[in-house]
């Protein structure tokens, strides 16, 4: 059986053999094939992995240890590769991230070897099977029964290449911006996969016919300019302007794209259906960052749970640094939650100070809050905005690297990280801990909120750890002198 394989796969197999010869080993091995994969620091492979949580260069140094296990024929390791799409995707593709997963999976013993240094398998067919399904799926269309003449297909390809530069130009300026300008890793690896699926989408088509039919000094759009095309008020708006360009792009490689292949043509689609997703991430994170840039101390109040009244609290904890206060009441009765919330809205008011209210849009909209607080098993925050308008902040509990990525793709303004110790004020089955606060603020520079247990006692760790803001609800409640503490948080912040 003979398999088209992409460049990128085909690196790969190159890599795993000049590793095999370097090494004076009689075969190819698996973990040589494995690291072949993960060479491309950009490629498909390492993106999922880091994507995932894991620690890339961790992991290529213990594959070097790893005991020798051959590798099957490469036709059977792409056979098995394509019997993972089939069950995964619907379709018998043949890309490096699925070829990564029948290298994993193809021995039992290397398996289990993965398996004890961390590497989850089901985690990995999980995400890949997500990544197929995270667009709407389109119906498939008859295929056109025509053959066009030379002439057309050389218009229609000069217009495919075209879009193609254009969209990879525009992709590359987005990926700047959220490497650069937000300094986002979670962002910058959701365009690179982007760029990645539009390089594979690409490989559908002849190149040749591609440059071939390039004619730039012919091409009469090049003489003709609009107003404000040069002109660009900050780096947020070249990013809004190039998300629209790629989108327009990708929208005419998908109609020219039908005549010369389908295929190409349903990739494309998919990928523009996850521009407009990841337009809303980088911009919801430009606007979050502004809007909560002097954030930095959040405090969660229940009335019951203050030793002195809810308004002296939050007037004295405001004054001590405190910019944010969520109101926290699971067991009031709707009517007297309503009241009360009227109450804290004039007091944060007075504050000066954001107001959040946990888990109801429907409360926080008709006391006219700034915001909600959502966890894992509430509304999703595309229904919260339904509820409470475009401009609200929607904030979003997580617990798993994964459900950080699943946030900011929602729109999420900022998040919740945590549990990180045992808290007195709410129970939780288990502890996310230092470690999850440490990756969650190295993939994201969204705002984020280290919360569960935190005190002026064990800040010094969250810290350490790369917390920049905090979330409490004790230190603050249970306090004597609640601007004391407040102002040994906020400055333990600043610090």
């Amino acid at each position: 059986m003979s398999h088209d394989v992409s460049p990128a796969v085909e690196r790969s197999e190159s890599s795993a053999r000049d590793r095999a010869e370097k090494a004076s080993s009689p075969s190819v091995r698996l973990s040589d094939w494995l690291l072949g994969l993960l060479e491309e620091d950009e490629g498909r492979p390492a993106e999922l992995l880091i994507r995932l949580g894991y620690d890339v260069p961790a992991l290529q140094r213990h594959l070097e240890t790893f005991a020798p296990v051959p590798a099957p024929p490469t036709h059977s390791i792409y056979r098995a590769a394509k019997a993972h799409s089939l069950r995964l995707r619907g379709e018998p593709s043949l890309t490096t991230d699925l070829v990564m997963l029948a290298v994993m999976t193809l021995d039992d013993g290397f398996r289990a070897a993965l398996e004890r240094h961390g590497v989850r398998i089901a985690k990995i067919e999980t995400a890949l099977r997500s990544d197929m399904m995270a667009a709407p799926t389109s119906v498939e269309e008859p295929t056109a029964e025509f053959v066009a003449d030379p002439a057309e297909h050389s218009e229609a390809a000069r217009i495919l290449d075209a879009n193609l530069n254009r969209a990879r130009e525009s992709l590359r300026v987005l990926d700047d911006y959220a490497r650069f300008g937000l300094n986002d890793a979670s962002l910058t690896g959701e365009l690179k996969t982007l760029r990645h699926r539009l390089a594979d989408a690409t490989e559908l088509l002849p190149p040749a016919l591609l440059l071939r039919s390039r004619d730039t000094l012919g091409d009469v759009g090049t003489s003709i300019s609009a107003a404000g095309e040069f002109q660009r008020a900050t780096p947020q708006q070249v990013a809004a302007v190039n998300f629209k360009r790629l989108q327009e792009s990708l929208r005419s490689l998908e109609e020219f794209g039908k005549l010369d292949n389908s295929r190409f043509a349903r990739e494309v689609e998919q990928i523009r259906y996850a521009a407009y997703t990841l337009e809303r991430a980088v911009l919801t994170n430009s606007v979050s960052r502004e809007r909560l840039a002097a954030a930095r101390l959040y405090v969660l109040l229940t009335g019951s749970q203050c030793v002195n009244t809810l308004d002296w609290t939050i007037a004295e904890a405001a004054a001590g640094g405190a910019g944010i206060f969520q109101f926290r009441e699971k067991q009031m009765p709707d009517r007297e939650l309503i009241a009360l919330a009227h109450q804290v809205r004039k007091w944060t008011q007075k504050a000066n100070a954001v107001f959040i209210v946990n888990d109801r849009p429907d409360i926080a909209r008709l006391v006219g809050a700034d915001g909600v607080h959502l966890g894992q098993d509430d509304l999703p925050p595309a229904d919260a905005r339904r509820i409470l308008g475009p401009n609200a902040l929607v904030g979003v509990s997580t617990h798993t690297l994964a459900q950080v990525r699943q946030a900011i793709l929602d729109g999420a303004d900022y998040l919740g990280v945590g549990p990180t110790f045992a808290s007195t004020t709410k129970g939780f089955d288990q502890l996310a801990g230092l470690e999850f606060v440490r990756a969650a603020f190295a993939a994201t520079t969204l705002p984020a909120f280290a919360l569960g247990g935190i005190r002026p006692e064990n800040i010094a760790e969250v810290v350490t750890a790369g917390a920049n803001r905090i979330a409490v609800s004790a230190a603050i409640a249970e306090a004597e002198e609640p601007q004391a503490v407040a102002r040994l948080l906020a400055e333990a912040l600043s610090g």
